[in-house]
C-alpha cells in the first residue's frame, strides 16, 4: 500500500517535501508556468525552484521546455499526466461505490450498489473487488492500464500502518488494514484514507479552496469527521485521529457515546442518534431513513423540526470549537444531492454560529464547486504527481459552503 514518506517534522526533508507539494500546487492551480511565475506564486526563491523543478522533472513528475516571456529567455514547466485508468472506491456503512476515471477527468464507468459494508470488513473487501472486476471488464480495460486504487474509509487511518483506529463508525472494522487487503486482492497499488481527509484534499486541489493555506471540511454521517488543512497540507495527526470532532463532547449528562464520553456531537447528530429521537407517536416511524426524517420536516411534521433544529445548532456549537481552535480561512460542509431539497427548508433551524462569529470574523464561505461523486475522474488527475501520492486526493464528496457575507441567522442545518 502506498503511504507517505516518513519525515521528521522541522527537518530539512520536511522543509524540501513542504516546498515540492507547493510548487507541485502551483502547478495545478496554474497549469503550466514559468519558473519565474512559480516563484512568485509560491514565495520561493529564484534558486530553489529552479532545485525543485529539476528534482521533479528527474522523477518524471513535471516536463520543461525554453519558451520566453517579456522578450526573455524562460523554461515552462507543465505536470505530466500520465496516460491511464484510476480506480476509486468507496465504503460506506449501507453502499459501496466503485468509479474509474482516467487522467484527464472523464468518468469512464462507475457503479453503486447496496451493501452492508460496515459488519464485515472483509466480505465488504471482497465485495468492492468484485465490483472494481467488473466495471474494468465492462469498460474494457487492461489491468496494466490501471495506475491504482483509491479508498475512502468513514473513520481514522493510520497512515504509518495503514490500520483502522478504533474510534471509526464502523467498529468491525477497527484495527483492520483494508489497503493491505485491497492490494493483495487486486494486485494494483492502493491508498487508503479517511473519506473526509480525501474530500479536504480535492477541495484543496480541485475545488472551492483552491489557493487557500488553512480549510476545515466537515462531513456528517452515521458519525461526524472533519478534514483539517494547515498550511496548505492535510493534517492527521499522530496516528491518523486528527479531524474526529464527532468526538467533542458537549453536553456532559447526554448520551453515552460509542467512544464512551457522553454527549459528543455524534450523539446529537449522526444518523442513528437522529432516527432514535422520532417521536414513537409520530407520522415518521421508527425504521425510517434520514431523508424520511428531512421530508417530514420540510412538510411541516414538528417533531422532526424539533430534532432537525436541535441538531443543527448542536453542529453549529461543535463546528465554532473547530474554528475557534483552528482559525481556517474556509469551512465546506458536505452534503447529499438526494438530500438537498430537503435539507434546504428553513424549519432546519440556524448553526449556533455565535460562539466564534467575533473571533474569526474574516473565515469565509461560499458556494461549493463540486457536484455529483461521479465526477471522479476531474479529481483523480492530479493525484498522480509526485507518483509516491499515487490517488490520495481522489474523493471529493459533494459540498456546500457558506458565506460569511450571509446574516449568520440565515446558516442553516444542511449537511446531513
Amino acid at each position: 500500500m502506498t503511504t507517505d514518506a516518513q519525515v521528521t517534522p522541522g527537518s530539512q526533508a520536511a522543509l524540501r517535501q513542504a516546498n515540492r507539494e507547493r510548487v507541485i500546487a502551483a502547478l495545478r492551480r496554474g497549469g503550466t508556468l514559468t519558473q519565474a511565475e512559480i516563484a512568485r506564486a509560491t514565495g520561493l526563491s529564484a534558486a530553489s525552484v529552479s532545485n525543485i523543478v529539476r528534482d521533479l522533472r528527474a522523477m518524471g513528475v513535471v516536463s520543461v521546455r525554453e519558451t520566453s516571456s517579456n522578450g526573455r529567455r524562460a523554461r515552462a514547466v507543465t505536470l505530466q499526466r500520465p496516460p491511464g485508468v484510476l480506480v476509486a472506491i468507496d465504503f460506506t456503512h449501507s453502499r459501496l461505490t466503485v468509479a474509474l476515471g482516467n487522467t484527464d477527468g472523464r468518468v469512464l464507468q462507475e457503479e453503486s450498489i447496496a451493501y452492508d459494508v460496515s459488519e464485515d470488513p472483509v466480505r465488504g473487501v471482497r465485495r468492492a473487488v468484485w465490483l472494481t472486476e467488473t466495471l474494468l471488464t465492462q469498460a474494457r480495460v487492461d489491468r496494466s492500464m490501471v495506475l491504482g486504487v483509491a479508498a475512502a474509509i468513514p473513520g481514522p487511518v493510520d497512515p504509518a500502518t495503514g490500520l483502522i483506529g478504533d474510534i471509526t463508525s464502523m467498529p468491525h472494522w477497527a484495527g483492520f488494514n483494508p489497503g493491505a487487503e485491497l492490494q493483495e486482492r487486486l494486485g494494483l497499488p492502493v491508498s487508503v484514507d479517511n473519506d473526509a481527509n480525501l474530500c479536504a484534499l480535492a477541495e484543496l486541489t480541485e475545488g472551492a479552496a483552491r489557493g487557500l493555506e488553512h480549510v476545515v471540511y466537515v462531513k456528517v454521517a452515521h458519525g461526524v469527521g472533519a478534514g483539517v488543512i494547515l498550511g496548505g497540507r492535510l493534517f492527521r495527526g499522530m496516528n491518523g485521529n486528527a479531524g474526529e470532532i464527532g468526538h467533542i463532547g458537549l453536553d456532559e449528562r447526554g448520551q453515552v457515546c460509542r467512544c464512551g464520553n457522553r454527549g459528543c456531537l455524534e450523539t446529537l447528530v449522526g444518523t442513528p442518534y437522529l432516527l432514535d429521537m422520532l417521536p414513537q407517536q409520530g407520522r415518521v416511524k421508527h425504521g425510517a431513513s434520514l431523508v424520511d426524517l428531512l421530508e417530514a420536516a420540510q412538510e411541516g411534521d414538528p417533531g422532526c423540526r424539533r430534532i432537525i433544529a436541535e441538531a443543527g445548532a448542536a453542529l453549529g456549537r461543535g463546528v465554532a470549537v473547530v474554528v475557534n481552535m483552528v482559525n481556517p480561512q474556509m469551512v465546506i460542509g458536505a452534503r447529499s444531492p438526494k438530500r438537498e431539497s430537503c435539507c434546504s427548508t428553513p424549519c432546519a433551524g440556524p448553526w449556533n454560529w455565535e460562539p466564534w462569529g467575533t473571533r474569526s470574523p474574516d473565515c469565509a464561505w461560499s458556494p461549493g464547486s463540486w457536484g455529483s461523486a461521479r465526477r471522479c475522474g476531474e479529481r483523480c488527475r492530479s493525484c498522480l504527481t509526485p507518483p509516491s501520492e499515487t490517488i490520495r486526493e481522489k474523493f471529493l464528496g459533494d459540498s456546500l459552503i457558506f458565506t460569511s457575507r450571509q446574516s449568520p441567522h440565515d446558516l442553516r442545518f444542511l449537511c446531513i
